[in-house]
């Protein structure tokens, strides 16, 4: 399940993205961090951290530096 998170995250990078431009409010991009938590935390935790990132991507955020949370182990 992981690799086909990061395959389609590579493909929405170097596909789609390239079309819609440096919008992204937070550092790293909200793509950059959902391979960087997925590769940390695995699917299932990485991908909700993605998710709770790409909910705080709108208009009326501030965004700025956002880094993936370390794991508890």
């Amino acid at each position: 399940m992981q690799k086909l998170f990061l395959a389609l995250i590579a493909c929405y990078r170097y596909c789609i993205s390239p079309f819609l431009g440096n919008n992204c409010r937070f550092y790293p991009s909200c793509s950059s961090y959902a391979q960087q938590a997925i590769v940390r935390h695995g699917a299932l935790r990485g991908g909700w951290l993605s998710v709770r990132r790409l909910s705080r991507c709108h208009p009326w955020h501030e965004g700025g530096l956002d880094p993936v949370p370390d794991n508890k182990d």
